[in-house]
């Protein structure tokens, strides 16, 4: 594994001569808009293994995405070769559909400390929810960033991230989908706390994943990536193209159901992704 060939697949060229946030910040974009978040080996036939050798083949070598336990795995080791003081943390990702937070800690985040502050870095989370830039660790503050404001509050050890939704304009659609958001509410993502991880402690969750009917990565085929000025998404059949504050305080999402071959043109022209086995959306 070499960092200059982690580099060149998501085409980081600067010089990175400061463990500063600076630096993090542009790796870290560079990050989510080269590598997709993705769950498509659950849906071609292939198994996920978690382990960092497999995980770089997979991301780096064969110029796939991953889901959260892949994607912030691979970030982990490459700041740690740089020399940033970072750990992994488990987190407990917000249900929509039960309006709670899953009993399990089912995702993986990164907490790096620059100069005493700390930061929290996930590249995992894809979507709409995915931060554009590292977070720092602070209660209450509102942190403005071009995906939407993002805030983390902490009660009693128990940290709470979240973001206010904005309004979608979704063009020559007579009806806006049912959960539209309303300016101002608050779309929980996930708690978690500062007990540092080991990738280890994720084993049983990566294996649970890929067996388990009832969670939604089994239930969709989802790669989504960032953009410069938004986010690409194509779950199952349906390609959303997102465009952040295309209107004060508004997202236009442009949405188009693809047919099994347009699926794979998708992925290749859009996502960079080239499957070896069949992919069943």
């Amino acid at each position: 594994m070499n960092i200059q060939e982690y580099f060149a697949r998501i085409g980081y060229n600067e010089t990175h001569k400061d463990t500063d946030l600076q630096t993090l910040t542009v790796i870290f974009q560079h990050h989510i808009q080269a590598i997709p978040f993705e769950n498509l080996s659950m849906h071609c036939g292939e198994t996920i293994e978690l382990d960092l050798q497999s995980t770089y083949n997979k991301i780096v070598r064969k110029r796939r995405g991953g889901w959260c336990l892949e994607s912030n795995h691979l970030l982990f080791w490459a700041l740690q070769e740089l020399g940033y003081d970072v750990c992994i943390l488990g987190g407990n990702s917000y249900n929509p559909a039960e309006r709670a937070y899953t009993a399990q800690i089912n995702h993986i985040l990164l907490k790096v400390v620059i100069k005493g502050n700390s930061y929290i870095v996930d590249a995992g989370f894809g979507g709409a929810y995915q931060a554009w830039q590292p977070l720092m660790l602070v209660s209450g503050k509102d942190q403005p960033q071009i995906p939407g404001i993002f805030r983390f509050r902490e009660d009693n050890g128990t940290w709470y991230f979240e973001k206010v939704k904005r309004k979608h304009h979704i063009p020559e659609q007579s009806v806006s989908p049912t959960d539209t958001p309303e300016l101002g509410n608050i779309r929980k993502i996930y708690t978690f706390t500062l007990e540092p991880r080991h990738i280890d402690d994720f084993q049983e969750l990566n294996t649970y994943l890929q067996v388990s009917p009832d969670n939604i990565l089994q239930k969709k085929s989802i790669c989504s990536l960032q953009t410069t000025e938004g986010l690409y998404a194509l779950v199952g059949w349906t390609f959303s193209e997102m465009k952040y504050n295309y209107m004060e305080d508004v997202d236009l999402v442009q949405i188009t159901t693809l047919t099994d071959e347009e699926v794979e043109k998708t992925l290749k022209d859009i996502f960079n992704i080239v499957l070896e086995n069949k992919l069943v959306p």
